[in-house]
């Protein structure tokens, strides 16, 4: 399930690519997929080792050239280990809402860029996030424990991102289906596993995800721009 556009993105074959809190790697292994060279970053130790294990057995199916893996890493996304200029294309997703110091992982970001080189973030969307974050004080704390401290207005993100040396070239919202899933995660408790509603409704996603039927999509593509649960801006260095 990608949350990124990568036409919007502009990625071309034997781009430099890093994922910026790559999580378990969805994008990462799509990039490299479409012949991107990639780095994956993380915090998360668990996170990078499998998302290491993935890329090596891409490579060994030969599902992606040994070269688009250039590698993945443990790391702080304020202290980036890179020089700068670095990167052809950066993204960082569902990861800005995590960190305290956002203003500085946005400047690291951006100083890795090349310039003219393009960004892609994406964060919760306002109102389906105040939703969750009235529901389930749980969900969004405690704040060591990797919960998310803050929630971001269009407006407040795209001025970050300018102050950073962005030119805003869009923006789109995704994953409209998730965002009734996660309201009612929130409502039961987020950590629960025994709800059938929450069970039933992933089994949903699941299938939609997987087999990707006409109607689920246009239903997607209606609901997205009120309802979608990620926020997603892409810019360009000046």
């Amino acid at each position: 399930m990608l949350t990124i556009r990568f036409d919007r993105l502009g990625v071309q074959p034997g781009d430099l690519v890093l994922d910026a809190g790559a999580g378990f790697g969805r994008h990462a292994f799509e990039l490299a997929r479409r012949g991107a060279d990639v780095v994956a970053l993380d915090y998360a130790t668990d996170e990078v080792v499998a998302t290491r294990a993935v890329f090596g057995a891409m490579v060994e199916a030969n599902e992606i050239a040994e070269t688009r893996y250039v590698g993945v890493l443990r790391g702080d996304a304020t202290r980036i280990p890179f020089t700068d200029g670095s990167f052809d294309r950066v993204i960082t997703s569902e990861v800005l809402e995590h960190v305290q110091d956002d203003v500085g992982a946005l400047a690291e970001f951006v100083r890795v860029l090349k310039p003219g080189g393009t960004f892609a973030a994406t964060v919760p969307t306002w109102l389906p996030e105040k939703v969750n974050w009235m529901l389930s004080d749980e969900y969004h704390a405690p704040k060591s424990e990797g919960g998310h401290v803050r929630i971001y207005s269009s407006t407040e993100l795209k001025a970050k991102l300018r102050a950073a040396g962005l030119t805003i070239t869009s923006t789109h919202h995704a994953h409209a289906l998730h965002s009734p899933y996660w309201w009612l995660k929130c409502a039961v408790g987020p950590r629960r596993t025994d709800s059938k509603a929450v069970n039933a409704y992933r089994k949903v996603l699941e299938w939609e995800i997987t087999s990707q039927p006409a109607a689920m999509m246009v239903l997607e593509r209606g609901l997205a721009p009120v309802i979608g649960k990620s926020y997603i801006v892409y810019g360009t260095k000046l």
